[in-house]
């Protein structure tokens, strides 16, 4: 008897733990071709295949049989290297598959903040557009002393991924309640906030819009560059680390330690406003590229990392509703520690005593 099964559900469990189909044929005893058309639906398997699979996943056989929206590469923005090879974004795919399902799961058990980043119309500057975003959000114009809660506090999930190498900085998820993703493979706090406010602005200049063209990434970086320093700030502040057209690295140091802004990054936002000109924008990237700060710079230590908090927070009211880590795995149809790889934290865990009653019952 023929056995209904959904392909796309090994896919992107295969997917997600970085297999090619050749790996998963041998730990499955079948070839690459047949795994191939079992994903693909061009073959139904033997329960004997699901039986094996469900094993090595160590998901239930039910899994394979549910049938569920997936995520469309287009939902997907990645703020990611020109080079990244296509198996490294299938397996962001999958990451951005399952935190979808995990964020739905979790707004059905809980009241989460209400997502709430308005769109612009486009009638005015970028620079305005930050300017009243700025405003909306309360700001003010000092520095954004924390971009995970301002972006958690409107609404934006945002978690982390370990697995990865650096060719992806982060990506979002269109969905119904944004996701952000960060990659903790980029080592400078700094840049992360960048990417942070990089994909705010897609939310606020592209809603609707397909992304990842040069105009919409240039557009989401001026945004980015205008929110984290505010025009007025840098034109205020832009004498005290360069003046008679020489740089003053020890105070342009202390400039990025209070806005926690790059070097790098601080050079481009003061050229973007005519400050510097592109001889002396050069000259300072230079400067930077000979003291080996191209990448990470010798301030980036001294920056705080910032951390999710918001599914922290949600997993810990869970908790207290008496829903725990196995009740979350086995709502999504996977097993605790694949939601904790998803999701880079530990979740709470049943108490011993209630796991007792519930195999004694």
């Amino acid at each position: 008897m023929n056995t209904p099964f959904n392909g796309l559900e090994l896919k992107l469990l295969r997917q997600f733990n970085q297999l090619s189909l050749e790996e998963l044929g041998q730990h499955l005893e079948c070839t690459r071709q047949y795994v191939h058309k079992v994903e693909t639906g061009q073959t139904i398997p033997s329960p004997q295949f699901i039986e094996q699979a469900a094993t090595y996943f160590n998901v239930p056989e039910e899994l394979f049989t549910h049938v569920k929206p997936v995520l469309q590469e287009d939902q997907i923005h990645f703020r990611s290297l020109r080079s990244t090879k296509v198996a490294t974004k299938q397996v962001v795919i999958a990451r951005g598959e399952y935190i979808k399902r995990l964020t739905e799961y979790l707004d059905s058990k809980l009241r989460l903040p209400k997502y709430d980043i308005q769109a612009s119309d486009h009638s005015i500057s970028i620079e305005a557009i930050a300017e009243q975003c700025r405003a909306n959000w309360g700001l003010g114009l000092g520095p954004i002393s924390n971009m995970i809660r301002l972006c958690e506090s409107h609404g934006v999930v945002v978690t982390t991924f370990r697995s990865l190498s650096s060719e992806v900085d982060a990506l979002s998820l269109a969905t119904a309640r944004p996701i952000f993703v960060r990659n903790e493979a980029k080592e400078s706090e700094c840049r992360q906030r960048f990417d942070l406010a990089h994909e705010l602005g897609h939310l606020v200049l592209h809603d609707g819009m397909v992304t990842g063209d040069r105009i919409t990434e240039s557009e989401a970086n001026q945004f980015a560059s205008a929110l984290l320093i505010p025009q007025t700030m840098m034109r205020t502040h832009f004498p005290t680390w360069f003046r008679g057209g020489r740089y003053n690295w020890s105070k342009l140091s202390e400039f990025k330690q209070t806005w926690k802004v790059s070097k790098a990054a601080i050079l481009y936002r003061a050229k973007s406003l005519g400050l510097l000109t592109q001889e002396q924008y050069t000259s300072g990237v230079i400067a930077l590229r000979k003291n080996s700060e191209s990448i990470t710079e010798k301030e980036d230590y001294l920056i705080p990392k910032e951390k999710p908090e918001l599914l922290q927070a949600c997993f810990a009211m869970l908790a207290k509703k008496k829903i725990f880590a196995e009740d979350i795995a086995q709502a999504l149809g996977v097993n605790v520690s694949f939601l904790e790889n998803l999701v880079g934290i530990e979740i709470p865990r049943k108490p011993r005593v209630l796991r007792v009653l519930e195999e004694s019952a």
